[in-house]
């Protein structure tokens, strides 16, 4: 019997370590993705290490992580559709299932040539949005590959270019703020046409003659909890789960789940909002006669 116990023990421990590995190792698009939408005009690669995702006058394209997670880092690299790209926008985003769902956007709005690209972020609860902050990247996003990460955890969000942070959103819910706690979410990226709203307000239209768009996705690498199966959340029983909620527990000390801003940090986002920054819902009292937000008033960024 006590031979038993062992071994069982050992299986679980066995299990344990498989399921780290596919949480916290580097990625690859075969293993780690699913082309959800676009047929042939979504691509995968280099034995996996490139995925690409067109658009033309027919369709945009898509993919999905094959693993939901609640909480975890995503870092993706990216090159953006070069030239004129105007009206079409790429995505590296988060969601969860359902007409109640959450999301995390990174949105990248095309432009004419030699216009910088709209980075459009965006944070959805329960359905719910209204979050938007836009910035104007600081280098050129075609001409190389640029890594762009969100780091979900129970505590904050936080979204970082080269490991630049460029927003940070903290959990207010004990003051009545709504914050993704409890909806499992896949990663999400897609090419789509969207000139009715994407370029200037939709003034600037998509130069079909420019097709296919293409941009391309490299380096996917996702850090985090792996759910599976239906449960609840990482707020109690880690059945059906690779990640814990208690010290001891799998992950508990990997550095994203309290992952926060330090000195440099906050002095990099400051920058950022400073010389980046196009639009902050947090400053648009007009679209807010009520009030803005309360999340605004307790944190400057």
């Amino acid at each position: 019997m006590e031979s038993f116990v062992r071994a069982a023990e050992m299986l679980k421990v066995l299990v344990v370590m498989a399921f780290l590995l596919v949480a916290s190792s580097a990625g690859n698009f075969n293993q780690d993705a699913t082309i959800t939408w676009g047929g042939p005009r979504a691509q995968i690669q280099n034995n996996g290490q490139i995925l690409s995702l067109s658009l033309d006058n027919t369709s945009g394209s898509g993919f999905e992580s094959k693993n939901q997670f609640l909480y975890a880092r995503f870092d993706m690299q990216l090159k953006l559709v070069p030239g004129n790209s105007a009206g079409t926008v790429t995505t590296f985003f988060l969601a969860s299932q359902g007409p109640g769902h959450d999301e995390v956007d990174f949105e990248f709005l095309g432009n004419s040539s030699g216009q910088p690209y709209t980075v459009h972020t965006n944070i959805y609860t329960k359905g719910v949005g209204n979050r938007e902050q836009q910035f104007r990247l600081w280098f050129d996003p075609t001409a190389a590959f640029h890594t762009y990460s969100i780091v979900w955890n129970s505590q904050r969000i936080i979204y970082m270019v080269d490991n630049t942070p460029i927003r940070v959103f903290n959990n207010y819910a004990a003051n009545g703020v709504p914050f993704p706690t409890s909806q499992p979410m896949k990663m999400h990226a897609s090419l789509w046409n969207a000139d009715d709203w994407a370029t200037q307000g939709g003034r600037v239209k998509t130069d079909w003659t420019k097709a296919p768009f293409t941009a391309t996705y490299s380096n996917i690498n996702i850090n985090g909890c792996i759910v599976s199966g239906t449960w609840n959340s990482c707020n109690g029983a880690s059945t059906g789960s690779t990640c814990g909620s208690k010290p001891g527990d799998t992950f508990s000390n990997q550095a994203w789940q309290t992952q926060e801003l330090d000195a440099n940090g906050r002095n990099r986002l400051r920058w950022v909002h400073q010389k980046h920054m196009i639009y902050n819902y947090c400053t648009d009292t007009p679209r807010f006669p009520q009030g803005i937000p309360s999340e605004c008033k307790r944190s400057k960024f």
